[in-house]
């Protein structure tokens, strides 16, 4: 199968198997969006979304949490991964979209990765998801599933898997891209044990064709 048949047999599938497809992070705007996601590095969504009702109340906008204290946003978000390198971020970020952005979150991530705690992959989530800009995220589940079905080949870092998708995922559906692959990963294609026998795709995916023929090996050599 071409490389442009496989994306169009995906992007099929997708869209008629989750036609919905979000980020399961709470938020109402992109300030509350950009918090969450600073708060989701290597933290689960699950523990996210249990933080953030109660942050939000307190800080919900970057002028009320560029004038917090660290240790007041700690006690927030202290049960998240690494709390006081994001209580710290979290602060500093809505100190410089006050002074940098007059309090708006850009929608370009050339200007979101300026600021503190925002890296590449933070920032094509926000203008993606808040914007619904043509940037792919790649996290660990797009990284991942992407290599598996043969989306991407022998890409060794997530820029390379980024540069590979949007080659060839449509600007318009590039958004939803996102949230497909990390939802396939989250609770089909595992990182352990994929969910072979739930999955749609078995039939084009190289990592279940090429586990199936080993499997056909071993047998006959029993």
């Amino acid at each position: 199968m071409k490389r442009k048949d496989l994306y169009d047999f995906v992007i099929g599938y997708f869209t008629t198997a989750m036609p919905v497809a979000e980020t399961e992070l709470y938020y109402n705007d992109a300030y509350s969006l950009l918090v969450a996601v600073i708060l989701s590095a290597q933290c689960t969504d699950k523990r996210v979304n249990m933080i953030t009702p109660a942050l939000f109340a307190a800080y919900p906008d970057a002028m009320s949490l560029s004038k917090a204290t660290q240790n007041e946003v700690f006690e927030y978000v202290k049960t998240c991964s690494y709390p006081n390198n994001k209580s710290k971020n979290l602060i500093a970020m809505a100190k410089m979209l006050i002074e940098k952005f007059n309090g708006v979150v850009p929608d370009e991530p050339a200007q979101l990765v300026t600021l503190p705690g925002v890296g590449r992959k933070t920032a094509n989530v926000i203008a993606s998801v808040a914007f619904k800009k043509p940037y792919m995220a790649v996290d660990t589940h797009v990284f991942r599933v992407s290599a598996r079905i043969g989306l991407t080949h022998n890409a060794r870092t997530p820029f390379e898997a980024e540069r590979q998708l949007v080659k060839y995922i449509p600007g318009n559906l590039i958004h939803k891209s996102h949230h497909w692959l990390i939802l396939h990963g989250r609770y089909t294609c595992h990182a352990r044990k994929p969910s072979c026998q739930t999955c749609g795709l078995t039939n084009v995916c190289k990592w279940y064709s090429s586990t199936m023929k080993r499997e056909a090996i071993s047998k006959t050599r029993i």
